[in-house]
Formats: structure tokens, sequence, C-alpha cells
């Protein structure tokens, strides 16, 4: 019996297969740990990605500011 696909021919498939579509290794993402962002600047910038408000309004600031509007 000739088999071609033995253990040998998975482990390729599993290697080669890893890297099809994926990101470049040089692409640098950006730090994901909020922690890690040190400067207001890259702070906004990246809650403007996420979706989410910084620096924190609190809600009787908020409250505030919609009586002034209105």
């Amino acid at each position: 019996m000739d088999n071609i696909r033995n253990r040998a021919w998975r482990l390729s498939q599993n290697k080669r297969k890893k890297h099809q579509g994926g990101r470049a290794k040089d692409d640098y993402r950006g730090e994901k740990n909020w922690k890690m962002l040190y400067t207001r600047r890259d702070k906004l910038a990246r809650s403007v990605q996420l979706g989410i408000e910084y620096p924190r309004i609190p809600n009787s600031q908020r409250t505030l500011k919609a009586m002034e509007e209105v």
C-alpha cells in the first residue's frame, strides 16, 4: 500500500498552512495592555480605536454639560 499522506506529510502541511494569509511578522500592531500606553496622545488614539471614552467623564459632569446645552 503506497500512502503518501504519512506523518511527515501532515507535519509539512501544518507548517505550510499556518503562514497562509497571516500578518507579516514586522507588522507592529501596538500595545494591547492599557497600562503600557504611557502618553496621553497614545491613550487617546487607542481609545478611539477601541470605541471607548477617554478620559472618562463622570455622570455628574455629563449631566451638567447637558443642562448647559439646553
